[in-house]
């Protein structure tokens, strides 16, 4: 292995693991923001998902990506909880949608004022430019793990070759 194939392993530790970590903390303040509204950063993740418009809960498993059984867990007891509800979906029989309720709306509208004093701090502490960069950045990164995941392994090593 040369040393820039170790580097480039080094780089992807220090990202996966930083991810990791922005995970973590990422749960532990969507809890506290969720917690007074008497939610949980799960229940939260999906009613966000669809409060733009309905969708199947596998819709918003790829969108969050996360297993469609967790979120099909998640999105019967929001709709248990009067949170949520089933629609009919007209592309897809056996497929519901699922959409938020008015308490549902209401719920995470409590969570609005943590969240942009969050922003508001995130912001003063990065600088807003730096902040719009963190966000393309991870989106960039995510959308680059789209595409070389599905090459498979090894796939790349030897795309790189047939460059060389």
């Amino acid at each position: 292995m040369t040393r820039a194939e170790r580097d480039l392993q080094d780089l992807l530790s220090r990202t996966a693991l930083g991810v990791f970590r922005l995970n973590g903390q990422f749960l532990a303040v969507s809890e506290k923001l969720a917690r007074p509204a008497g939610l949980t950063a799960a229940w939260w993740q999906v009613l966000g998902a669809v409060l733009a418009e309905p969708l199947p809960v596998s819709g918003i498993a790829r969108a969050m990506g996360i297993t469609r059984q967790s979120v099909q867990r998640i999105a019967d007891l929001l709709v248990h909880e009067g949170l949520a509800e089933y629609r009919p979906n007209p592309a897809h029989r056996r497929a519901k949608l699922l959409a938020p309720t008015h308490l549902g709306r209401v719920t995470v509208a409590r969570i609005e004022p943590g969240h942009a004093d969050l922003a508001t701090r995130l912001a003063a502490a990065l600088g807003e430019e730096e902040f719009a960069e963190t966000a393309s950045a991870l989106e960039r990164l995510s959308a680059a793990l789209d595409t070389v995941g599905a090459a498979g392994p090894g796939a790349a090593s030897s795309a790189g070759t047939a460059r060389s």
